[in-house]
């Protein structure tokens, strides 16, 4: 924070290996995969706390963090002058040789951060959400909780609580009485039972409270060492926990369509919906909120080109591109090519994607450096697809990076 402000250091969990968004993590950590054209996962978190003058930041990483830890230190350049950092750390093997056994176990291994810079909050982030949010709206309450630990939550669908922690409010609406991870069947919201309160991943935690929680979750042997699943809940049983509700947040810039908006992009289907909501003609998303802006960095490439009766709809269109086919309600990354007579429909296109003469794909999302040659088709024969693609249960069709296409 700002001098004058209290100080928060933030740390961002980036070490999962992301094995349900397959094949696009088999050769990168899933916060360094491409979302929207030109942005990482990553780069969501990192905006929302920099924008929120959150200046000094550490991201934990594990599984092959080389794409990520090279876009973090090429792109996330702060003021050295004034002491503000964002850096990537690898697992150290500080505590013996081996790394990290959960998101908990990551953050305990790297309490040299928290002691070298002694600050008096800790924002504990997730990197993989796609969301706009001020933190400081939820630091303050915080502050004026008292609270060991403050969790964002945001209102899902009761029957999408499997996929996430849950979150029993009191009745006050702010101290946490329960806390399960991924439960089952878990009781509706006493004001819509038809809902639940889902954790975001994103804590806020007095520093002092931090440290003891995660040291208490050391020495218990049958923890699983996960901030979700081990250093919530034991500071919900202490009386330590309160919700911060997402709903109460908001962000200059927003419009009434994309308040609230936060998706968890961890399966093929949900990173494909969230693409299909940057496109519309009211995006549920807006990328081009300027007041509230998304950072990253993507090159030095020459503007799109369109060429030989090209034509793209309904798309967002990145720097570098050279369009000679047919193009709808698709986003391209730099770089992609589309031959003449080629069609691309409803698909996500990485960089350097090259889609041949009289090719058509639909329903796909293609990593980096694919190349479809002429006249081959991805989305047309389903079976055939099935046979050589990564085909997920909603039917998007993914490729790996550099995968041959048939």
């Amino acid at each position: 924070m700002r001098r004058g402000g209290p100080s928060v250091l933030g740390i961002v969990l980036a070490g999962g290996e992301g094995k349900r968004l397959m094949p696009l993590t088999a050769d990168r950590a899933k916060p360094a995969v491409t979302f929207g054209g030109t942005y990482r996962l990553v780069d969501f978190v990192l905006s929302n706390l920099v924008n929120a003058d959150i200046l000094r930041i550490c991201v934990l990483t594990q599984y092959k963090s080389h794409s990520l830890d090279r876009h973090i230190t090429t792109t996330w350049r702060m003021s050295s002058l004034l002491g503000n950092y964002i850096t990537p750390v690898p697992a150290q093997q500080r505590l013996g040789p081996r790394w990290y056994l959960g998101s908990a176990d990551a953050i305990l291994q790297s309490l040299n951060l928290i002691y070298d810079e002694r600050p008096e909050y800790v924002a504990v982030f997730g990197a993989d959400h796609v969301y706009r949010m001020d933190p400081r709206q939820m630091l303050t309450q915080h502050i004026d909780s008292g609270a060991g630990v403050t969790v964002a939550g945001i209102r899902v669908p009761r029957g999408e609580s499997s996929s996430f922690g849950v979150i029993t409010p009191g009745s006050d609406g702010l101290t946490v009485e329960r806390f399960l991870e991924k439960p089952v069947d878990p009781p509706g919201l006493a004001d819509d039972p038809e809902y639940v309160f889902a954790s975001m991943g994103n804590y806020i935690f007095t520093t002092k409270a931090l440290i003891e929680a995660l040291q208490r979750d050391a020495e218990d042997e049958s923890s699983v060492h996960d901030m979700g699943g081990s250093i919530l809940p034991q500071l919900t049983q202490r009386g330590e926990a309160q919700l911060y509700d997402f709903h109460d947040n908001h962000v200059p810039g927003e419009t009434t369509r994309d308040q609230g908006y936060w998706r968890d992009v961890g399966t093929l289907d949900a990173y494909y919906d969230a693409h299909m909501d940057l496109i519309a003609e009211r995006p549920a998303f807006n990328l081009y909120n300027r007041s509230w802006p998304m950072y990253t960095h993507s090159g030095q490439l020459s503007p799109a080109r369109f060429n030989a009766g090209g034509i793209a709809s309904e798309s967002i269109i990145s720097s570098g591109c050279l369009i000679r086919g047919q193009v709808t309600r698709s986003v391209l990354s730099p770089g992609v090519v589309v031959d003449p007579g080629a069609v691309v429909q409803g698909s996500i296109l990485h960089d350097n994607v090259h889609i041949g003469r009289g090719a058509v794909v639909r329903g796909a999302v293609l990593d980096k450096n694919v190349e479809v040659p002429p006249g081959a088709t991805i989305g047309v024969n389903p079976e055939r697809d099935a046979e050589l693609y990564t085909v997920s249960k909603g039917g998007v069709i993914a490729l790996g990076k550099g995968q041959q296409v048939s």
